[in-house]
C-alpha cells in the first residue's frame, strides 16, 4: 500500500479538487498549482468514518475513514493515516455512518427520466410490485383485481372532471381489456389505460369524447394509424397510438403530471442510491427538455444526470453531415446545473426489442417469426461513420445475435478505415449472443452495457416462447465476459425494470428466473463484478472513469451508504440490502424525498402552450417505448 502523504495525494489527482466548485459538471480543469494553494491553505475537510468502506481501488480496497474536502476526495485509509495526511489542516470527525458501509456512488448508465416520469405519476396497476417512494404498490393478479382497484381509484377522486390514467395493465396475463369495461367503471370521468408495455391505450368513452376522438377522426389516420385503432374498443396501439396522441395529450402529460413523475423519478432514483444517471438518445424537444431541467437541473438535486445525442433522430432529420455534427453540438447550450449533455457521445440502434420479440437472431424464432431493423443498413453505416470520424463514443441498442454480427461488422470496418485508440464503443442491452460473438468483442475494443432483468424477467417465458430452452437461459451472458475481462455495465432502463442498482446486481449473480430457477449458472458474474457494473465500469462506459466510479483521492466524493456489504452479504440476499443515503460530492443526503420542489410551467418561459408540451413530451416517451418494447 502506498504511503499516503501529502505529497502521494497530491501526485494521485488533486488537480481537481475544487474544481467542481468552480466549473460545470463533467470538466476537470483547474491546474495542480492552482488548486494546491487552496487545498493548502484553510479548507475545511470532512472525515468521515464507516464500518467499512468499500473502494474498489485495487491498490486499497477496504478502508475505514475518508476525507473530503470541496466534494472531492481528500484522502482514504485508516483514521490513523487520514488524520496524518491532514496535519494542521482543519477538519470535522463525522461518525454518522459508524454502523453502515460505504461503497462508490451507484450509477444509473442507462435510464429514460420522461417515461418513467408519465408512468410513475400513473395510477400503477402492474403485474409487479413497485417500491416507490410513496408506498409500496402491490401486483395486480387478474382482470378482476384490475378493474376492482381501479374503480376505487375513479371513486377516490373528489373533482369529477379530473382524468384517470393508470399504467401497468398486460393482456397476456389479464385478457382484452375494452371502452366497455372502463365505461362500466365510470362513463363521465375520462380513464386512459397505457399498457405495461407502453405501446397501447384504451380510452373509456368519456376520454374519446374529451379528446373529440370520434369516426371521422379515426378515418383521418394513416393507413397504419387506421389499421392499428379500434374505436368502437377504445382501442389505440402502436402507429394508432401515435395518430391519436394529439387528441389526448393534455389528459395524460400535462405540466403538472410531468412534473410530479419527475420529482417522484427523483426521490426513486435517490432512494436506490444512485449519485450519476443518463438518458441514452437525449430530448429533442427544448420545451419537454426544459421541463425536466426545471427538476433535474435544481441545484438541490441529490444526483447529477447526463443526455447522450440521439444518433439515429439526426440522421434521419439531416441529409448534410456537416449539420448533423453542428446541431448535436448545439444541444449543449440546453443543458446546466445537475444536467449536461455528455460529451462527444451519441446513440444508435441496430435491430428491434427484446420484449416484443423482434431481435433479429441468427437462427430463428420457434414460430419463424423475423426480427426487425431499427435503422436501415446505410443509414446505420452512414451514421456510425459520421460520428466516429468526428470522434464520439458509441452506444449502440442491440438484442439479437444477427443484430451484433451487424453492429461488430460495421465497428471492425471503421477500426479498419480509420483506427481510434480507447474507443469505448458500448454493446448495449446484449440479450442475445453467440459465444464467438464474446471474443470479437474483446478484439475489436468494445465494451457492454447489459441488463440482466431480461433472465430473471424473461428466460422462462421465452424457453417456451420464441427462443427455445437454450438460448432464453443463454441471455445476457455475463459470466463469459467477466472471463474474457471485458468491462460490462449494469443498467435498467426505467421504466422497463425498476431503477435498483442492488437488485440489478442480484439479477447478474443470481440469475434467478421468475419461477425461481437458474437459468445459465455458468453465466453468473462474482458480487464484485457486479458491484463494478453499478459503479466504476458503468463510468467507464460514460468515460467518466477518472472522475467517479471508486473510492480514490482527487475524485468526487460520491458515495452510497448501505448497511450491508453486497461483496460479503449472501448473494441472495443483495437486493434487500438498505440504501441509507447517499453523499453527493460530499453532501450528506439521507434516503427521503427532496425538500424543495421545482416550478415546472413552460408558458412561463414563453414555450408553447400546454397543448404542444404535452404532445411532445407523450411523443418522446412514445419513441424511447418504440425502440425498446
Amino acid at each position: 500500500m502506498e504511503q499516503l502523504t501529502r505529497r502521494s495525494v497530491m501526485r494521485a489527482g488533486l488537480a481537481g479538487v475544487s474544481a467542481m466548485c468552480t466549473a460545470p459538471a463533467l470538466a476537470l480543469t483547474n491546474s495542480l498549482s492552482d488548486v494546491g494553494g487552496k487545498v493548502l491553505g484553510s479548507q475545511l475537510a470532512t472525515v468521515f468514518t464507516a464500518r467499512e468502506i468499500v473502494t474498489l481501488d485495487p491498490a486499497q480496497p477496504s478502508a475505514e475513514a475518508i476525507a473530503v474536502v470541496n466534494g472531492r476526495i481528500l484522502g482514504v485509509g485508516t483514521l490513523e493515516r487520514v488524520k496524518a495526511l491532514l496535519g494542521d489542516q482543519p477538519y470535522a470527525l463525522d461518525a454518522a455512518f459508524s454502523d453502515s458501509v460505504l461503497v462508490p456512488g451507484f450509477i444509473a448508465q442507462h435510464d429514460h427520466p420522461v417515461l418513467a416520469a408519465l408512468t410513475m405519476s400513473s395510477e400503477i396497476l402492474a403485474i409487479e410490485d413497485w417500491a416507490l417512494p410513496s408506498g409500496r404498490v402491490r401486483a395486480v393478479k387478474d382482470k378482476s383485481e384490475f378493474m376492482e382497484r381501479l374503480a376505487q381509484s375513479v371513486a377516490a377522486r373528489s373533482d369529477p372532471d379530473e382524468p384517470v390514467v393508470t399504467w401497468g395493465y398486460h393482456p397476456v396475463f389479464y385478457g382484452l381489456l375494452t371502452r366497455e369495461d372502463l365505461d362500466s367503471i365510470s362513463s363521465s370521468r375520462p380513464i386512459l389505460v397505457w399498457t405495461r408495455s407502453c405501446h397501447e391505450m384504451i380510452l373509456n368513452s368519456a376520454a374519446l369524447q374529451r379528446g373529440d376522438v370520434n369516426e371521422a377522426v379515426v378515418n383521418g389516420f394513416s393507413l397504419s394509424g387506421k389499421r392499428q385503432s379500434n374505436l368502437a374498443q377504445g382501442r389505440f396501439w402502436e402507429q394508432g397510438l401515435f395518430a391519436v396522441l394529439p387528441y389526448i395529450a393534455t389528459m395524460a402529460a400535462t405540466p403538472k403530471r410531468l412534473k410530479a413523475g419527475l420529482e417522484l423519478s427523483r426521490d426513486y432514483i435517490h432512494a436506490k442510491g444512485i449519485t450519476l444517471g443518463n438518458e441514452p438518445g437525449g430530448i429533442l424537444s427544448k420545451p419537454v427538455q426544459d421541463g425536466v431541467n426545471a427538476v433535474f437541473s435544481s441545484p438541490d438535486m441529490p444526483f447529477r444526470w447526463s443526455f447522450m445525442v440521439d444518433a439515429k433522430s439526426m440522421v434521419e432529420k439531416h441529409s448534410d453531415d456537416a449539420q448533423v455534427l453542428a446541431e448535436s453540438r448545439n444541444l449543449a447550450s440546453w443543458y446546466g446545473g445537475m444536467t449536461s449533455l455528455a460529451d462527444r457521445q451519441a446513440k444508435l440502434f441496430a435491430d428491434g426489442a427484446i420484449y416484443s420479440q423482434l431481435m433479429q437472431v441468427r437462427k430463428p424464432y420457434l414460430d419463424n417469426h423475423e426480427g426487425e431493423w431499427m435503422m436501415d443498413l446505410d443509414a446505420f453505416e452512414r451514421a456510425f461513420r459520421l460520428y466516429w470520424d468526428a470522434d464520439y463514443q458509441l452506444h449502440i441498442h442491440v438484442n439479437g445475435d444477427a443484430g451484433l454480427d451487424r453492429v461488430l461488422n460495421t465497428l471492425e470496418a471503421n477500426l479498419r478505415r480509420n483506427p481510434r485508440y480507447d474507443h469505448r464503443t458500448t454493446i448495449v442491452h446484449f440479450a442475445v449472443s453467440a459465444p464467438d460473438q464474446v471474443g470479437r468483442i474483446k478484439s475489436l475494443g468494445a465494451i457492454v452495457s447489459a441488463n440482466p432483468y431480461y433472465v430473471t424477467a424473461l428466460a422462462d417465458k421465452y424457453g417456451e416462447v420464441g427462443l427455445g430452452p437454450e438460448r432464453a437461459d443463454q441471455m445476457v451472458r455475463l459470466g463469459d465476459l467477466q472471463r474474457s475481462g471485458i468491462s460490462y455495465s449494469l443498467h435498467s432502463d426505467m421504466p422497463m425494470a425498476p431503477a435498483d442498482p442492488l437488485f440489478l446486481m442480484w439479477c447478474a449473480v443470481n440469475r434467478m428466473t421468475a419461477s425461481g430457477r437458474v437459468a445459465g449458472e455458468g453465466l453468473r458474474v462474482t458480487p464484485e463484478g457486479a458491484l463494478r457494473g453499478v459503479t466504476i465500469n458503468a463510468a467507464y462506459s460514460l468515460k467518466l472513469d477518472h472522475e467517479v466510479g471508486t473510492l480514490e483521492p482527487g475524485k468526487r466524493a460520491n458515495i452510497t451508504v448501505l448497511s450491508d456489504n453486497p461483496l460479503a452479504t449472501d448473494p441472495l440476499e443483495i437486493k434487500d440490502i438498505e440504501v441509507r443515503g447517499t453523499i453527493m460530492e460530499g453532501r450528506k443526503l439521507p434516503a427521503g424525498k427532496a425538500k424543495k420542489k421545482a416550478a415546472l410551467d413552460p408558458r412561463s418561459r414563453g414555450e408553447p402552450a400546454e397543448s404542444n408540451f404535452a404532445e411532445t413530451a407523450l411523443n418522446h416517451a412514445l419513441n424511447v417505448v418504440h425502440t425498446h418494447l
